[in-house]
């Protein structure tokens, strides 16, 4: 079972490698955050890279922080070369990546699903978990609720 509603960000320590660097918990303070889970064998995870990249291009310049979490279905996806290469060339991801061949941080997240998505609010509390293909329009809605949430926190301030 996934994580529940309101659970809190899952560390990222324990990745095998990182690809655009890695994420540190300092860095993410008091963002929004949008983790996607994807495989390398995975078409559909390939098939919505763009829209994923789209997300990352309109929201990132509001604030919210992007992680993805490569997780391997077999031993053929354990190079990590290949998944790097992958990850840069045919997903095009820009945002750290965590290359998690030991499923450190599947099991942390309960992850089950490629692709997978997760988006979490400034207090890196789960407010939409989703997997699959379709219904975008719902992950785009949460990243934009996340945001908005924020902004009524800082007109309280």
């Amino acid at each position: 079972m996934a994580l529940r509603m309101r659970s809190p960000l899952p560390s990222f320590e324990g990745a095998a490698a990182w690809v655009n660097g890695p994420v540190k918990a300092d860095e993410l303070r008091g963002l929004p955050v949008v983790v996607s889970f994807w495989s390398k064998s995975c078409y559909i995870c390939h098939d919505t890279a763009e829209q994923f990249a789209q997300w990352r291009e309109k929201f990132a310049q509001h604030g919210v922080a992007f992680v993805a979490v490569h997780q391997p279905r077999s031993e053929d996806e354990l190079d990590v070369e290949a998944v790097t290469k992958d990850a840069l060339e045919e997903m095009k991801l820009t945002q750290p990546c965590a290359i998690d061949n030991e499923h450190t941080l599947v099991d942390r997240f309960e992850n089950q699903f490629v692709p997978a998505f997760y988006v979490f609010n400034r207090k890196h509390e789960l407010r939409h978990f989703q997997a699959g293909g379709k219904g975008f329009d719902r992950i785009e809605a949460a990243i934009q609720r996340v945001l908005d949430e924020l902004a009524d926190e800082e007109e309280l301030d």
